[in-house]
């Protein structure tokens, strides 16, 4: 008997420590819908605060606020708990500074340096953004330090695509370099369409694909130091454009790539490199639904710089390099060759007819988002990375 109550006694003690495990469980789990509302909660008191200060949130992109007073200027860029913060007077900017004190607990760190991995260098009318330390982590994390420099990330004209019967890899590795690799996009516009093209075949990754990726490696490897560079330009602002397809490069779905660029005043402020979502007939098609995308782009800089500036929005110019897709987006009529082609690719024609986009003819050899569609020789990849504005950065040193 007394054998059974201590049994029975040590199963109550089970059964109350179950349950004690379980109540912490959805105390946890309580606790984790808790922080999910942190970060909402940060962004509405930050939102607020900033707008007590006179500060106006900017309509087309939703983490800058612009605050004007008669002809001075602060601009303030934000993410999560960090803050840019940039005026047209050392005065304005430093008392935003003690207004942001009062109300918050806050660590003036000075003259922007660093910001989220990218390294931020200011001279005299010219800024440089490089990303040099984050680069070697990369090349040490996977065994590349010492490894050959390649003169290209890409072996020219190579196509990749899937291969069923290819020998597999280890996936997780080959996307932990990938997923590396994007993030160094920021500051390295050269490296977008090899990467692009790797980032393609996360799914089964095989011997094939992981040989680009250690290319891409081996570039990086002997461009360790390149990065942007912005100049100062005038007091009126221009921006124009480049866009640029390649026909059926995707072997797999024979899906197009677009590539776009885009400066203001001759410092490139955006770049893409993607596959379009349809198949093009054509290449006449394919630069025509590649200018489409570009065109949404432009639309969305030329709204957010005029209302920075507070300018009336200008015309933004599209370069392109093929006629018969430059006489299809001014040409209104419907015709054989372009009734097939989806409704939405024809929003340019409507930017180009109400002026808000001018579309030009450029030669092939000055694309500038000819590098963002293929892959190059080392020859003219060199030319059209200066022609990005990707230069190194280490003969740049003061």
């Amino acid at each position: 008997m007394e054998n059974w109550k201590r049994k029975y006694m040590l199963l109550n003690q089970r059964v109350l420590r179950f349950q004690m495990k379980n109540t912490r469980c959805i105390d946890c789990q309580r606790l984790s819908m808790e922080l999910r509302q942190a970060p909402r909660a940060w962004n509405i008191r930050l939102d607020r605060s900033l707008k007590d200060l006179g500060f106006r949130k900017c309509t087309q992109e939703q983490t800058v606020y612009t605050r004007r007073e008669e002809e001075e200027c602060v601009l303030v860029g934000v993410y999560v708990d960090d803050l840019i913060v940039i005026g047209s007077s050392t005065e304005k900017v430093n008392k935003f500074k003690q207004q942001m004190m009062a109300k918050f607990e806050m660590s003036d760190l000075g003259l922007l340096s660093y910001y989220l991995g990218i390294e931020v260098e200011q001279q005299i009318g010219r800024i440089l953004l490089k990303q040099p330390t984050y680069a070697k982590i990369i090349l040490s994390q996977f065994g590349m330090a010492d490894c050959n420099a390649t003169k290209y990330p890409m072996e020219p004209k190579a196509q990749l695509h899937k291969e069923t019967k290819g020998a597999p890899i280890d996936a997780t590795e080959y996307r932990s370099i990938v997923g590396c690799l994007r993030y160094l996009l920021n500051t390295r516009p050269d490296l977008s369409y090899a990467v692009g093209m790797a980032s393609r075949y996360i799914e089964r990754p095989t011997t094939m694909h992981y040989k680009v990726v250690k290319q891409i490696l081996g570039y990086l490897r002997g461009t360790i130091h390149f990065g942007l560079t912005y100049t100062k330009g005038p007091r009126e602002f221009n921006i124009f454009g480049y866009s640029d397809s390649d026909l059926a490069g995707d072997l797999d779905g024979r899906k197009s790539t677009s590539g776009m660029t885009f400066y203001l005043n001759e410092s490139l402020v955006s770049w893409n490199s993607q596959k379009q979502k349809t198949v093009a007939l054509s290449s006449c098609e394919a630069e025509f639904i590649a200018a489409t995308t570009a065109a949404c782009q432009a639309l969305w800089l030329r709204c957010l710089v005029s209302e920075i500036v507070r300018m009336e929005p200008r015309p933004i110019t599209l370069f392109v390099d093929n006629k018969s897709a430059i006489a299809l987006m001014k040409n209104p009529v419907f015709h054989g060759r372009n009734k097939h082609i989806d409704t939405r690719f024809h929003f340019i024609r409507e930017c180009v007819e109400n002026g808000q986009i001018i579309v030009e003819f450029v030669n092939t050899g000055e694309q500038r988002a000819d590098v963002l569609t293929k892959a190059l020789t080392g020859v003219k990849l060199a030319a059209m990375r200066q022609l990005l504005g990707v230069r190194n950065l280490e003969s740049c040193q003061n």
